[in-house]
């Protein structure tokens, strides 16, 4: 049985302004990481493993998933609106830990950073939620892949 799980992701990145270097260090830590342990598995019975593509079109997430050859297998949409605001206000809280980092004490890092991972595990939720009837993923891909979708909302 071939393994049901993403082997090489890739973001559109046509969309995206240059980013900071704590957004591209976000964004290669969610691929390795995404990478090395993760479980995806379309209710379209497709076997795995596979390339996924991502890419905001016309204010949705379109998750372009392929067969290891490149081909298309399915292209899921979701629509981007109801992660607007959780979105936005996570980008707020790294802002504040990433300045935080820099000039305050741990325990005031810590309280952010608490923050930050209750708005990241929300949002990852809301995904996992929202790609249940087309596409299994257990909480540490649906963490990642919010993550992505975070990257691709930078403009």
């Amino acid at each position: 049985m071939t393994s049901q799980k993403i082997v090489h992701i890739s973001l559109d990145e046509r969309t995206v302004v240059r980013r900071n270097a704590d957004v591209e260090h976000e964004r290669a830590v969610a691929i390795f990481d995404l990478l090395e342990e993760n479980s995806f598995e379309p209710k379209a019975g497709f076997e795995g493993p596979f390339h996924l593509h991502l890419a905001v079109e016309e204010n949705r997430l379109v998750l372009d998933i392929r067969d290891t050859a490149d081909t298309t297998l399915e292209k899921i949409t979701v629509p981007l609106q109801p992660f607007r605001g959780i979105v936005r206000d996570y980008f707020l809280v790294c802002e504040s830990y990433y300045n935080a980092i820099r000039r305050a004490s741990p325990s005031q890092i810590e309280a952010i950073d608490m923050g930050r991972r209750g708005l990241h595990n929300e949002g990852a939720e809301m995904l996992r939620e929202r790609l249940a009837e087309r596409v299994a993923i257990d909480d540490n891909t649906a963490r990642r892949l919010f993550t992505l979708v975070c990257v691709l909302h930078i403009r």
